[in-house]
């Protein structure tokens, strides 16, 4: 079996242009630095932060953040390097199909829908919880939830997931426009909280700046230690250095998004120029936002107060001293939030979804597109997924398999230059990682160090769900590859 067959670059990037099976470009770098920060700045600007201090790494979580900054910003460098070769929809997927393999690809490309389709699901259910505790906070006596005999169902998750599946069959430019102007929105209202939130800072709140470690109470500690501590034998524990590291692979959440943005390379006016200066643009905003609403969090109160709280938030942090107008504020700010996430997460699972059907791997009729350059089936498919999904079940248990998928993907990329770069040396690159292949092997080395600080029931999820993605490739994908049966036809 071929089961690490490649695609030439040559033959990838004709695809795009298969009548019926083609994308329209029109987004610009700004579109995608837009897209980077709508993704990444969503609810989680608000409270994994101070999840992070209160139960991880205390005021240290600010050195947690610069790690998974640094992480994140050199696996980006990566990503900008293949967009600027193959800018192709499929993001890590179409880039590991051309260098390690099929099979790696398929791997990626089953944890990449993982990633946002759970993703997508998980921020749905908490767009309309919020929606519905802001409706609290001001007054509105307005519920969104429905009973159909025993089964409850969220209407909120089903109307904004259908409001921007319906602008991305019209067009993703259409759908940029508007997610960027409620982006700006956004950005605005978590610069005002943050420089209110200056003025509680106190000094004294940031010592200890690193707590000294102390064992974990919770009585599910053992599956809920980074994998590391477990495979070690070492006695759970939160704070400290371990609290630094095992924070760092928390709030990579925060940073989850840039990889969607590599999706949409094939979209992307002059994507060799656009790409790796809109992902770059989008990561630095998305940095120096979440280390100053780290600041003012850990600044204002105390980690033990946080740690007090069942759900700390920066609306925590705002509550304990006493400036409770703010809530209002922040809860608007996450209402608005979260829903420029999703849909940009609906753009990313289904571009992802998109690729692998156009290879053959999923059926190929999933990649039609019709006149308005979307694949309109798949988008609208995709959407009624993810809203049945958020609206009928409980997803929040799944939410900690995004940072593994994405983990797992910036880890196959960053193998993939250095391979790519022996292979292909002829290739033009208008951004190249520096240090090859020495630096791109550290930054798979980080990533993989950041997967063993993830729990190890989130371990045990994933391997279930490779067992199940595996079962579908050697069921339908490696018989259906175009590749394996020689279909392909870069002249269509």
């Amino acid at each position: 079996m071929q089961l690490f067959r490649t695609k030439s670059v040559e033959q990838t990037i004709a695809e795009t242009g298969e009548e019926g099976h083609a994308l329209k470009r029109d987004l610009t770098w700004w579109d995608l630095a837009i897209m980077g920060v709508a993704v990444a700045v969503g609810a989680g600007i608000f409270s994994v932060g101070a999840q992070a201090a209160a139960f991880h790494a205390g005021p240290a979580v600010i050195v947690s953040f610069v790690i998974a900054g640094l992480v994140c910003g050199a696996a980006v460098m990566c990503y900008a390097e293949f967009a600027s070769m193959i800018p192709v929809a499929g993001s890590a997927y179409t880039f590991t199909y051309t260098t390690v393999g099929e099979i790696v690809a398929w791997i990626i490309g089953w944890d990449l829908i993982l990633e946002m389709l759970m993703a997508g699901s998980v921020i749905s259910k908490y767009w309309g919880v919020y929606l519905n505790d802001f409706f609290g906070l001001m007054g509105w006596h307005i519920g969104t939830n429905v009973h159909l005999g025993p089964v409850a169902i969220d209407l909120a998750p089903v109307v904004v997931v259908a409001f921007f599946t319906v602008l991305l069959v019209f067009g993703t430019k259409i759908g940029a426009r508007v997610d960027g102007a409620m982006t700006v929105l956004k950005i605005a209202i978590v610069l005002f909280v943050v420089v209110v939130g200056f003025f509680y800072v106190k000094a004294e709140n940031f010592t200890p700046f690193i707590p000294p470690s102390e064992p974990a109470t919770s009585s599910d500690a053992t599956l809920n230690q980074p994998l590391w501590q477990w495979a070690t034998g070492m006695t759970p524990s939160i704070y400290g250095v371990p609290g630094i590291l095992s924070g760092a692979a928390l709030v990579f959440f925060a940073f989850l998004g840039f990889d969607v943005v590599a999706t949409a390379s094939e979209e992307a006016k002059n994507p060799r120029r656009n790409v790796p200066l809109g992902i770059g643009v989008g990561l630095g905003l998305v940095i120096v936002l979440y280390m100053l609403v780290a600041i003012v969090t850990t600044g204002m109160v105390s980690y033990k107060d946080l740690a007090a709280q069942q759900d700390p938030s920066l609306s925590t942090a705002f509550e304990l001293v006493g400036a409770t107008w703010a809530a209002k504020i922040i809860s608007f700010g996450i209402v608005l939030g979260l829903a420029t996430v999703i849909m940009v997460l609906l753009l990313g699972v289904t571009r992802v979804i998109f690729a692998m059907s156009r290879d053959g791997l999923l059926p190929r009729g999933l990649s039609h597109t019709g006149r308005h350059g979307t694949p309109a089936r798949l988008q609208i498919l995709m959407g009624v997924l993810m809203a049945i999904v958020a609206a009928c079940f409980d997803v929040s248990m799944l939410s900690d398999m995004v940072n593994i998928g994405t983990l797992s993907a910036f880890t196959l990329v960053a193998i993939s230059v250095p391979i790519m770069r022996r292979r292909r040396p002829d290739l033009p690159r208008t951004f190249r990682v520096p240090g090859n292949p020495w630096v791109p092997i550290l930054i798979a080395v980080a990533n993989l160090w950041l997967m063993v600080n993830l729990s190890v029931v989130t371990w045990l999820r994933f391997v279930v769900w490779l067992v199940i993605g595996f079962a579908i490739y050697f069921g339908y994908g490696y018989r259906h590859a175009l590749l394996g049966r020689g279909d392909f036809r870069p002249e269509a």
